[in-house]
Order: structure tokens, then C-alpha cells, then sequence
């Protein structure tokens, strides 16, 4: 059996519900499942509450894009306490972001010729946060683009025509709001950050002062080789590894949970991950 410790719901840009998760990894042989909402821990409680049904450990999560020296990072959080009041002012602040840059992002479709609105992205969005992939379905369904992928290439990524920057976190601030809220932080999916893994060294001696205390090893995109050199990297800055599949649901065809024909992260990597926190929370006990 795997764990997969990195998927989303239809609380930020997933398109299955936490329920539809956890019975998806119920009968896929996942063991533990971590729900990672971009900026929001909404679906946690009834992830956790579907988890006890099934039998399957749910690990309240997170995931926060965050900037260190203008390059965009993701960090991932576990075991964070969702109640925590300055994480939730935190992730608040995000939230509203995120709803500022959709109606700049509207505004510009619209200037660009899109009869584009609100309304209609807010029915397309539902339940949780709207984010640029829900802009991206309601460019399709206006027939606008054929594809998610074609969407974000001519109108929502980095510098296409309809592209918004928001407000971002630093990865001190976000690693801190994590680490102050009860969590352990872990840099997700290294590869994306720099594909040669060369840069990597320097950033992890950077972040492990801020509290980083592990790394995303098994990820779909990550090699063999690069599963290696990663581990090497994490027996040197003394960080636990971690996995998961990054998996949205249908918002990316043909992708799946981990195990089986996608990336195995192996069960004993949760313990290890526990093991860590209990000594950081209660050293006396260690």
C-alpha cells in the first residue's frame, strides 16, 4: 500500500470533494491521505471525519505558494491546528487575495473583448476558493479556448495577456506561520523549482534556519536519479522525506493518486514525519 500526502479538493482547485477523496483512496490501496488545499484548510474536518469511516488516516494539510527572492516556491504544511487564530487571519488574508486578483483578472477578459462576469465564475467555482483554474473552465465553456492548458498559455500564467500577480507570503513568513501553528513544513515538488536540483543545496540551508524540516522526495515528475540526489540532500540538512501525487482530480486527465502505476510513497515515511514532530513538541519525551 502507498500514502499519498499532496492532494486537493474542491476547496481550492481540486474537483472532487474531500469525501470523494478519501473513498477514491479507500479503494485505491491509500493508506494515509493528506488533504493539501491551496490557502485553506476548509475541507480538513470532514476529510478527517470520511477517514475514520474508511479506514484511512487523514493528515490535516496545506499548501502555500510563497516567494523567496522573487522565486515562487511551494511549501507544504502538516498537522497544523486549522483553529489556530494567526494562521487562520493568515490564510484569510490569502483568501481575499486571491479574490481581488479573479476580479482584476475578469476586468482584463473583459477589456480583451470576453463577455466574462463574476456571476458566472462564482457557479463555476461552488464550494472553496476560485483560483485561475476555475477562470480557465469558464474561458472553455465560453468557447474562448479548447483546453485548461491553452488557457493559462494565452491568458492566465506569467505574463500572458490576462495575468494578475497577488499578494504572496515569504517562505520565512510561511514556514513560521506552520511551524507556530503545531505543523511541520516541507518544501513541495523541488524539481519545479530548479529541474537540475543544482540550487537546491542553497536554498535548503536557507530555509532550514527558517524551520523547514522536510522535502517532497517522491513526486510524479521526479526521477529515480532525482529521488537519489533529493535524499542525499535531505540526510545532509537533516529533513524527513515525504510524497504524494499533486492529484486534482479531473482538472488534470489522465492523473491518479499515488500507487499503482503512479508515484509509490512508501507508508514508514508518516512515522518518521510523526516521530519528528513529537521530538520538536515534546523533546523532554524523546
Amino acid at each position: 500500500m502507498s500514502i499519498d500526502l499532496h492532494t486537493h479538493s474542491h476547496y481550492s482547485d481540486g474537483t472532487k470533494s474531500p469525501t470523494e477523496l478519501v473513498r477514491l483512496a479507500a479503494s485505491s490501496g491509500v493508506s494515509a491521505l493528506s488533504l493539501t488545499d491551496h490557502d485553506t484548510m476548509g475541507g480538513v474536518e470532514e476529510a478527517v471525519l470520511v477517514g475514520i469511516e474508511y479506514g484511512v488516516e487523514v493528515v490535516p494539510g496545506l499548501e502555500l505558494s510563497v516567494v523567496h527572492k522573487q522565486k515562487s516556491l511551494h511549501i507544504l504544511g502538516y498537522w497544523m491546528d486549522p483553529e489556530h487564530g494567526e494562521l487562520s487571519a493568515a490564510l484569510t488574508v490569502l483568501q481575499r487575495a486571491r479574490d481581488q486578483r479573479n476580479g482584476k483578472i475578469i476586468t482584463k477578459l473583459q477589456a480583451l473583448g470576453i463577455d466574462a462576469s463574476a456571476h458566472e465564475l462564482a457557479e463555476i467555482s461552488g464550494v472553496g476558493q476560485t483560483g485561475r483554474p476555475h477562470i480557465a473552465k469558464l474561458l472553455m465553456a465560453h468557447g474562448v479556448v479548447r483546453s485548461m492548458q491553452q488557457a493559462f498559455d494565452e491568458y492566465l500564467k506569467k505574463d500572458a495577456r490576462a495575468y494578475v500577480d497577488r499578494f504572496a507570503y515569504s517562505a520565512e513568513e510561511a514556514i513560521g506561520l506552520i511551524v507556530r501553528a503545531g505543523g511541520i513544513a516541507v518544501l513541495a515538488h523541488p524539481v519545479q523549482v530548479d529541474k537540475t536540483l543544482n540550487s537546491l543545496p542553497a536554498l535548503l540551508a536557507v530555509l532550514k534556519d527558517f524551520g523547514l524540516e522536510g522535502i517532497e522526495t517522491f513526486y510524479p515528475t521526479q526521477s529515480k536519479k532525482m529521488r537519489k540526489k533529493i535524499r542525499q540532500l535531505a540526510d545532509v540538512f537533516d529533513l524527513v522525506l515525504t510524497g504524494g501525487s499533486d492529484y486534482h482530480g479531473d482538472i488534470r486527465p489522465g492523473t491518479r493518486l499515488a500507487g499503482g502505476n503512479n508515484v509509490f510513497v512508501p507508508p514508514g515515511l508518516l512515522d518518521k514525519m510523526k516521530a519528528r514532530l513529537q521530538q520538536r513538541l515534546y523533546p523532554s519525551r524523546v
